[in-house]
């Protein structure tokens, strides 16, 4: 045998050799660029209803919005300081924009372009029409005219641009008419009006209960106008005496990606405010206009916002794609998904469960999975209602990230003190972007009901979901928890897929106090019994697990690692599965998001395989398996694979020890996600996806109707 033929392959042993090399990894900006073309890809597929994809538009144009305001922000705040350090990838700050740039344009060039030439055609032959004003009846005009003069014209400010009057400041995400007016002594003026955003964009002109009529063969017809379409028809009434020589649409993006002071800010509170407050008046690093806007008035906008030319985007309407929305709103069933059954798992079935002890003596005899939403958020909401009105616990704990409006949890935490006196302690994180102010006013609330507050660590966000519930039984005192992998929100629960665990495991009922108390006093605590918890132990933890994982294949051939996520970044992480790779290891990577993984490499990657799949929920759980030589390991938690997650916020990964759920999670969840050919897509080593094709239409998986299916079939259900 010939020492060429003993010896590894040449590119194999140069791989082996350049882990580091920058030609294995994805740019992390691109690659969230890539999942937005995903995005826009469920608005294009055919087999979504029709108000579905009109939905995915909306939330291509929301995540575009806040792609600028955070990622490319953050790019601009760097090239504006100087920095020249390069990403993982290879790029400088002014690298990433030049190719951002290119990529945003093109993704929301076409996505206007389909919402014209297909989306809107679709809704016409549906009984949806969005008018322009030469095309209302006599009728509809009459109407549209009354709705602006009583409603719309009393919001309405126009904001002057002259030697007297500076130029008015343009907030964020605004929508705005730059116009045009000649005076009497025919000087020309400029002047801006904000599209009111507390009125709907799409502004209904013919009243409808929605719906086909009792014979099913027509629909009934739904009229709309844009609100910006309707004033700038109506425009001359706010310029009396003057003539209007023309009025464009712009839509305002600026930076909200602001560092907060923690160490110099003697009131964290205080100082998120102004954080709030001072969002408003970020650069402006993206500036939509209308493709007809003349170039002198593009000038003039990019001169006065202090902004660079080249992040002008002269674009089709609509300007602000998340108005979209609005048509979602419209009662026609048969235009959306069917409403689903939603399941109550088995052990929490039995009648007056929440009652007295039942819930207690429940978790306390086996540990119990949720996964949302196919199952009912309900249990977790009636599980700190228990705790609140039970004699016998004496403390609740809690973290909260995203709550939202209404908040049944924090109801329930505020009902826990203020009627039945028990101790609650609470960590609000403030520092969650864009639920700042919903935030700032549930922690004042909370703390004037006399619930201990917290905001956290510093430098640190809290990002962990966990409920820590403290009992005293007898001469005993138990602890009962929930923790979960995504937020305490009622209303997301039923739009995102998540995962939760009751258990009243000891060692993590232990864990979770000194959690606690590493979040609300003073620890230096290194070691856990269970939990991995960031910063403290969970990459160190992590990475030894995935070298156990080589280490085991190496001598038995069965190494299998499977990881669900929303984004892998983390090139630490990304170098352990490429040697895990380069052993032998299987690695199925489910990440919906960014991956800044190449898979399929000959020599590195070619026992990786990458799924993304984008559905009518969107998939937010973290799940990690091990295979373990058969003593398999999972960890669910709140942390995806970045530097952000295992370096600088507070996360857990808690395991799944009850077989029975690892089971479970592995065969009717992991392993059907990976069986999906309707919904996912593969990733290609060049950051690019291919959707995977079923054979035949017997042989289609679809993982999350088939979720929806068995939660369905299962008795003791809650309507969606």
């Amino acid at each position: 045998m010939t020492e060429e033929i003993l010896s590894p392959p040449l590119e194999a042993q140069v791989l082996i050799d350049d882990l580091d090399n920058a030609k294995f990894y994805i740019n992390r900006e691109l690659g969230m660029l890539e999942f937005q073309r995903r995005v826009f890809e469920e608005a294009m597929d055919e087999r979504n209803p029709l108000l579905e994809r009109v939905k995915f538009l909306a939330i291509l144009g929301s995540n575009l919005d806040e792609f600028f305001m955070v990622r490319v922000g953050g790019l601009v705040m760097q090239r504006d300081a100087g920095v020249y350090s390069l990403t993982k990838d290879g790029l400088t700050p002014n690298l990433q924009l030049i190719e951002i740039r290119k990529i945003a344009n093109k993704l929301m060039v076409e996505s206007r372009e389909y919402w014209h030439h297909t989306i809107t055609p679709l809704l016409e032959k549906n009984g949806i029409h969005i008018l322009s004003y030469n095309q209302l009846t006599e009728r509809q005009c009459e109407f549209a005219n009354g709705y602006f003069e009583e409603v719309v014209y009393p919001t309405l400010t126009p904001l002057a641009f002259d030697p007297g009057h500076p130029f008015p400041h343009i907030s964020n995400l605004s929508l705005n008419l730059a116009v045009s007016i000649l005076d009497e002594d025919q000087e020309e003026h400029f002047a801006r009006v904000k599209i009111p955003s507390s009125l709907p964009q799409l502004v209904p002109i013919k009243r409808s209960s929605g719906g086909y009529r009792r014979d099913g063969s027509t629909p009934r017809h739904h009229y709309f106008i844009w609100l910006s379409h309707l004033i700038k028809e109506n425009i001359q009434s706010l310029f009396p005496g003057m003539r209007i020589l023309e009025s464009h649409p712009f839509h305002v993006t600026r930076n909200a990606d602001f560092e907060i002071q923690e160490l110099e800010a003697g009131d964290l509170l205080e100082v998120m405010e102004e954080s709030v407050r001072n969002r408003r008046f970020g650069k402006v690093i993206r500036l939509i206009v209308d493709k007809s806007m003349p170039g002198n008035i593009q000038d003039l906008l990019a001169q006065n916002l202090d902004m660079d030319n080249r992040d002008i985007y002269a674009l089709d309407s609509p300007m602000n794609m998340y108005s979209l929305m609005d048509l979602v709103q419209i009662d026609l069933p048969n235009l959306k998904y069917r409403p689903f059954i939603q399941s109550i798992p088995e052990r929490f079935r039995q009648k007056d469960i929440f009652d007295g002890n039942s819930i207690f003596s429940t978790i306390r005899s086996h540990d119990i999975l949720l996964h949302h939403p196919y199952d009912s958020f309900l249990p977790v909401v009636d599980f700190l209602r228990a705790a609140a009105r039970d004699p016998n616990v004496l403390t609740i704990k809690m973290t909260l990230y995203r709550v939202g409006k209404n908040s049944p949890i924090v109801k329930t935490l505020l009902e826990a003190r203020r009627d039945f006196g028990k101790q609650v302690a609470v960590l609000v994180e403030l520092k969650a972007r864009f639920d700042e102010e919903s935030n700032i006013g549930w922690a004042k609330m909370l703390e004037q009901e006399g619930v201990h507050v917290t905001y956290g660590l510093v430098g640190l966000k809290t990002h962990c979901k966990i409920a820590l519930v403290v009992r005293k039984e007898g001469e005993t005192i138990r602890r009962y928890m929930h923790l979960g992998t995504g937020n305490y929100h009622h209303v997301t629960a039923n739009l995102y897929e998540d995962m939760g665990l009751f258990t009243a495991d000891t060692d993590i009922g232990a864990d979770a106090s000194d959690l606690f108390n590493y979040l609300t006093g003073y620890s230096n605590k290194k070691e856990y019994r269970k939990l991995l918890i960031a910063p403290i132990n969970l990459r160190q933890k992590f990475e030894q697990m995935i070298e156990r994982e080589i280490t085991i294949h190496k001598k038995k051939k069965n190494g299998h690692l499977i990881f669900k996520m929303n984004s892998l970044v983390d090139p630490v992480i990304i170098m352990k599965l490429y040697q895990a790779s380069q052993a032998g290891v299987k690695v199925d990577l489910l990440i919906r998001g960014i991956c800044s993984l190449k898979p399929g490499i000959k020599g590195l990657s070619e026992n990786i395989r990458v799924v993304s799949i984008l559905g009518r929920f969107l998939e937010h759980s973290r799940v990690y398996y091990f295979h373990n030589d058969g003593e398999e390991e999972i960890f669910l938690g709140s942390a995806d694979l970045m530097p952000r997650n295992l370096n600088q916020r507070v996360e857990i990964l808690f395991p799944v020890e009850d077989k029975v759920l690892v089971r479970q999670i592995r065969k009717n969840i992991l392993e059907l996600y990976l069986m999906d050919n309707v919904k996912a897509r593969l990733m290609k080593s060049d950051g690019t996806y291919t959707r995977i094709k079923p054979n035949s239409k017997r042989s289609a998986k679809n993982a999350q109707e088939i979720l929806i299916e068995r939660a369905s079939r299962r008795k003791f259900t809650t309507q969606e």
